[in-house]
């Protein structure tokens, strides 16, 4: 019996077409280039015109058929000076793209042979890729909640208290349905709170929270000079109330629990100071979660965006 497939035919990408369509370095470089100037055909400098450019055997340059300026399709990329195979940074961007929970640089370093150092760095430089600071959630019903990450509270268990370093409070945003945004943030109190949900929320739109009193300024928040006009919904969960028809923050806190169980059964801990990295990784990937493993080739058009 046929196993059916949960993923649709024209999202699939599985290892097979990834060694098919990268075989080797040449094939990787060959991508960056038609990605950046397709066909060959860049702006020369010298001729003050475009023209068709050749590959440089045994470099990762193309040259100008007519003056012989070259052009470097790796300038301003991660991949730039790099003296790791090309390829092996592409795979390390289809598994961090493939996978639902992450992948760790040890494991990558037992499949490439790579050090650890080197697989720790390339994921380092690839997660750079993935933020996704300037996004604005358009609603029009979002959900906001907060949470901590980190080591155990100073004292006892709870919600960490004023001068507690050992945690690290973290605020995100769901859009039901769409994208998310999780921010690390320096304390979980009114001013970061609502100047998070000012900066990403569409005016206009409902937001529902629990019942934490920072949220209670939202129905009160201006923007751009006038009233953002946002409807404020509260679930009661002191009550233990969880769903009260519309009103819940399931999908947040669903996404609260890939992030904790993803970076505790794969990473196993995260520093403050790459925190932030490591949640852009995770919703980068949940707000594609539609595109099956084509998820890869975003990444590498961040690369090459970051170039242009």
């Amino acid at each position: 019996m046929r196993v059916k497939q949960s993923i649709p035919k024209e999202l699939r990408y599985t290892v097979r077409n990834f060694d098919r369509e990268f075989p080797n370095d040449d094939a990787c470089l060959e991508y960056m280039k038609e990605q950046r100037w397709p066909g060959g055909i860049a702006y020369c400098e010298k001729c003050d015109r475009k023209t068709k450019h050749h590959r440089i055997v045994g470099r990762t340059a193309y040259s100008c058929d007519y003056c012989g300026t070259q052009i470097y399709p790796l300038a301003g990329t991660i991949f730039e000076k790099t003296t790791t195979s090309l390829k092996l940074w592409f795979y390390a961007a289809y598994l961090m793209g493939s996978t639902r929970c992450g992948i760790s640089a040890k494991q990558i370093q037992r499949e490439t042979g790579v050090t650890y150092k080197t697989a720790w760095r390339m994921f380092k430089q690839i997660r750079t890729l993935l933020s996704e600071g300037d996004m604005h959630l358009e609603g029009p019903t979002v959900e906001v909640d907060e949470t901590y990450f980190g080591g155990k509270r100073k004292y006892g268990t709870g919600r960490p208290g004023r001068g507690d370093l050992k945690m690290t409070p973290i605020v995100g945003i769901v859009q039901r349905g769409g994208k998310v945004l999780a921010r690390a943030i320096p304390a979980a109190d009114k001013t970061n709170l609502l100047g998070t949900i000012r900066e990403h929320v569409t005016p206009g739109s409902l937001i529902y929270t629990d019942e934490y009193p920072a949220y209670h300024g939202i129905k009160y928040l201006w923007r751009d000079g006038k009233p953002a006009g946002y409807r404020h919904r509260q679930i009661r969960h002191k009550r233990r109330v969880y769903v009260n028809g519309d009103i819940h923050t399931n999908s947040v806190e669903g996404f609260w629990s890939l992030i904790k169980r993803g970076i505790g059964g794969v990473y196993q801990s995260v520093s403050p100071k790459y925190l932030q990295t490591y949640l852009d990784e995770y919703s980068f990937r949940f707000n594609r979660r539609r595109e099956g493993n084509q998820q890869f080739r975003a990444i590498l058009e961040r690369a090459v965006d970051r170039a242009l």
